[in-house]
């Protein structure tokens, strides 16, 4: 019971100094740039950390050691996938992003910044991609709650019903009140506690074990696949097919609105290569230490784990290891990776609902107090259908958030790579990839045709739809194709 008050006083004290963050920053919102993109005035430091930090969420602190326990090597697939994808999305797409949301009418949203891009009148590339963005940030925010059930049930023993609950409404509270302000300076807090946790989990179980090389030892002994990155957990050889689904995360990058928005919010394009520099270290080192946490902790555990426990090998290697305030510092990481994806992902979806379809169909006229007061009620309405959909403690969380990856991934990121590099796009053409990109996802996840994950084909055929429709397309006015020379000779 001590053990237990002492980890529940430094939630407390945690939440506490997210919430009171989140209060701040409410006095600060005092517009729709306010709140959704922090006036475009974020530094390297927090441009980078927050952007990492909304990415890797309770997954990478929770799925990919949970990964890593069952298949040891075999899981660095998918962290090589994301380096590279991380890599790729910070060298070609930020900067361009940045200049060109800012050109293009001053876009504060993904679905504006289309809309802008091709002076779509029709209203179409603001309501289209608001409903993947709806779809898919639902199935996102819930393996968020779906992590969270699980620290709570695992540590405290709270039965996972009441556990989701407590981690849900922990999100939405400084999610409604401080707006992209609050999100971005405690995600920058939360980057850094997510890389000290990760980083000290396995170092400390190694020395424990006797060491970096007898532990080493004791891997190969209790089962010698864990070194195999071309062996599966049972045992059989990793095929192409499976290769190129494991790898192919990294494409999935280009086409996630809540660390693409991170870009759009950078105070200056200059600071970018100093924020992707900070940004590739925490990725590597973080990911290396995910992949590191399950394989010792597959020697380091005496009960074997089975199924959707193998995702709490990390809070149980915390638990077991460090003392109850040391322990609780570092679980609070895992609070803290949850919250801040979950607040991002909550944020972009509510902007999206307020910005792109209850502006643009219910009530064109609304002013900006009324759109905020919008986006806050749509936080509530999201929340609610994502904890609804987490309710089942059987879902792995990593197979969710494969799925909203996808999802967002062939959407958004062939219509955005193209918006950004192709003169020759076309409305049609990006209303065109962005439907069969949406739709091919959700088709095939249902048939897992060829055990292809579901992103390349979706890719695949969204980049193939955007060039063939708009060829078929007029060529675009020259308005359009100006504002895209201007963005290559910009020095915002």
């Amino acid at each position: 019971m001590t053990h237990d008050l002492a980890i529940i006083n430094t939630f407390v004290l945690y939440i506490g100094v997210m919430m009171a963050i989140g209060v701040y920053y409410y006095r600060r919102t005092n517009n729709m740039s306010d709140y959704f993109l922090g006036n475009r005035g974020l530094g390297a430091w927090v441009t980078s950390l927050s952007a990492e930090a909304s990415d890797m969420s309770g997954w990478m602190l929770m799925g990919v050691p949970g990964f890593a326990y069952l298949a040891g090597l075999n899981a660095g697939w998918i962290a090589v996938g994301i380096a590279l994808g991380t890599w790729a999305n910070w060298k070609f797409v930020a900067a361009r992003l940045r200049k060109y949301t800012e050109l293009a009418g001053n876009a504060l949203t993904l679905p504006e910044f289309l809309q802008n891009r091709y002076d779509d009148k029709s209203g179409l590339l603001r309501m289209v991609p608001a409903i993947f963005i709806l779809i898919f940030f639902v199935i996102y925010t819930s393996s968020g709650f779906v992590s969270a059930g699980r620290l709570f049930e695992t540590v405290f023993g709270i039965p996972y019903e009441y556990a989701i609950f407590i981690g849900a409404g922990s999100v939405v509270f400084y999610t409604l009140v401080g707006g992209f302000l609050a999100v971005s300076r405690t995600d920058f807090i939360q980057g850094v506690m997510m890389f000290f946790a990760i980083m000290v989990v396995p170092i400390c179980a190694a020395m424990s074990l006797g060491g970096f090389g007898a532990t080493v030892g004791a891997i190969s002994s209790a089962k010698a696949s864990m070194f195999q990155p071309f062996t599966k957990p049972d045992g059989s050889i990793l095929g192409a097919i499976e290769l190129i689904s494991l790898l192919a995360w990294g494409i999935g990058y280009f086409g996630q609105p809540h660390i693409l928005v991170r870009f759009m919010a950078i105070r200056s394009t200059k600071e970018i290569p100093q924020a992707t520099n900070i940004a590739m270290t925490w990725v590597i080192l973080s990911l290396a230490a995910a992949v590191a946490v399950g394989m010792v902790g597959s020697v380091y555990l005496t009960t074997p784990l089975e199924g959707t426990k193998s995702e709490t090998v990390f809070l149980l290697m915390t638990n077991e290891m460090f003392p109850p305030i040391i322990a609780g510092v570092v679980l609070s990481a895992v609070l803290a990776a949850i919250m801040s994806t979950a607040s991002s992902q909550l944020l972009v979806a509510a902007s999206a609902f307020a910005q792109d379809f209850y502006h643009m169909v219910i009530r064109k006229d609304a002013d900006q107090k009324e759109l905020v007061w919008i986006s806050r009620a749509s936080v509530l309405v999201i929340a609610s259908l994502a904890v609804f959909l987490g309710l089942n403690p059987n879902s792995f969380i990593l197979d969710m958030v494969s799925y909203a990856w996808a999802g967002f991934g062939a959407a958004f990121g062939p219509a955005i790579l193209m918006s950004l590099f192709w003169r020759r796009t076309t409305r049609n053409g990006a209303v065109a990839g962005i439907v069969v990109g949406g739709i091919t996802v959700l088709v095939w996840k249902q048939f897992e045709l060829l055990g292809l994950y579901e992103i390349v084909p979706g890719f695949i055929l969204s980049l193939l739809a955007i060039y063939v429709v708009s060829l078929m397309d007029n060529e675009p006015v020259k308005e359009l194709t100006d504002t895209f020379d201007k963005v290559g000779e910009s020095k915002i």
